[in-house]
C-alpha cells in the first residue's frame, strides 16, 4: 500500500533507535475506526491460563474467560500533529484475551494479544518499531453489503486465518454470559489497555485505545473461523464457545504508547 506518508514514517522508524539501542516511538496516533467487529468466545479459564504468559491471568465474567478476535478498519491514521489527509488506511485483525494482572500493588485490567495481523506493509514495518505491536502481513476479503458483513483473513506466513460473516441482531445472543447489551459494552471499553506479545520473551507493548466515544450494536453471527481458537491442541472440545459479536463504527480515537511491561517468567503459547 503506498501512501504520501509512507516514506516520512520509513525514515522516521529508520532513525528511530537512540545510542543506547532504546526504541524511540511515536507517542500518539489518531484517526477514525471506520468499522470494528469483536467477535467473542467464553472459555474454560484453565485453558487459558495455560498460554498466558506471566503476569496476566484471565479475567472472568460468569466463571469464564472471555476472549476473542477484533477486526478492524482504520482510516487517516497519522501521527497527531500530522492533517488527516496524510493519514493511511488499513485492515487490521487482532487475537485478543481479556486478563488482569498486578503492578505496583495495584490490580490492572485490559487485554493481551498474542497476534497482530494488517494488510498494511507499513503497519507491519513500523509496528514494533516507530509504534508498539508488532503486526503479520495479511490479506483481507471484505464484502459489506445488503446488511451483510464478512471479513476474512489469512496471513502470509499461513499461521492465522479467521472468517466472520455477520449481520444486524437484537440484543441478546441466546449464548452470552452478559447480562446485558450495556454490560458488555462496558466489559470491553474497560479493555482498552492492551500488551502484544513480541520476538523478545517476556516483554509486552503496551498500547492504549482513546475513544471520543463509545457505542456498540450487536451482530448475529453466521459463521465464525480462527485458526487460533478452532486449534483442538489449544483449546479441547468443550472448552470454548462463540459468546457475542458486536460492531462499531465511525468513531473518532487515539492510540497512545505505554510503557513495556517486563516480566522474565513467561509462558509460550502452543
Amino acid at each position: 500500500m503506498t501512501h504520501a506518508y509512507g516514506g516520512p514514517l520509513r525514515s522516521l522508524a529508520a532513525r528511530g533507535t537512540s545510542k543506547e539501542g532504546a526504541v524511540m516511538r511515536v507517542p500518539a496516533i489518531r484517526g477514525i475506526i471506520d468499522r470494528r467487529i469483536l467477535a467473542n468466545y467464553h472459555v474454560d479459564p484453565e485453558m487459558i491460563r495455560q498460554i498466558l504468559p506471566a503476569p496476566f491471568e484471565p479475567q472472568l465474567v460468569g466463571g469464564f474467560a472471555i476472549a476473542g478476535i477484533c477486526l478492524i478498519r482504520l482510516k487517516h491514521i497519522r501521527p497527531r500533529f500530522v492533517p488527516s489527509q496524510f493519514g493511511i488506511s488499513s485492515e487490521n485483525a487482532a487475537h485478543r484475551i481479556a486478563v488482569e494482572w498486578e503492578e505496583d500493588g495495584q490490580r490492572k485490567f485490559g487485554v493481551y494479544i498474542p497476534r497482530r495481523d494488517t494488510d498494511s506493509r507499513l503497519n507491519a514495518f513500523i509496528g514494533g518499531r516507530l509504534f508498539p505491536g508488532e503486526h503479520h502481513h495479511a490479506r483481507f476479503r471484505i464484502d459489506e453489503r445488503d446488511d451483510r458483513l464478512s471479513v476474512a483473513m489469512l496471513s502470509d506466513d499461513g499461521q492465522a486465518s479467521v472468517v466472520v460473516n455477520a449481520r444486524p441482531a437484537e440484543w441478546p445472543p441466546n449464548t452470552s454470559v452478559f447480562e446485558s447489551l450495556q454490560n458488555a459494552s462496558d466489559f470491553f471499553a474497560g479493555g482498552s489497555l492492551g500488551y502484544s506479545a513480541t520476538s523478545q520473551a517476556g516483554r509486552f507493548d503496551g498500547l492504549e485505545l482513546r475513544c471520543q466515544s463509545w457505542h456498540v450494536t450487536p451482530l448475529s453471527v453466521e459463521r465464525i473461523e480462527s485458526s487460533f481458537f478452532d486449534d483442538p491442541m489449544r483449546f479441547p472440545a468443550g472448552s470454548i464457545e462463540f459468546d457475542c459479536a458486536l460492531v462499531m463504527r465511525g468513531i473518532d480515537h487515539e492510540w497512545h504508547a505505554r510503557e513495556d511491561l517486563c516480566c522474565a517468567k513467561t509462558a509460550t503459547v502452543p
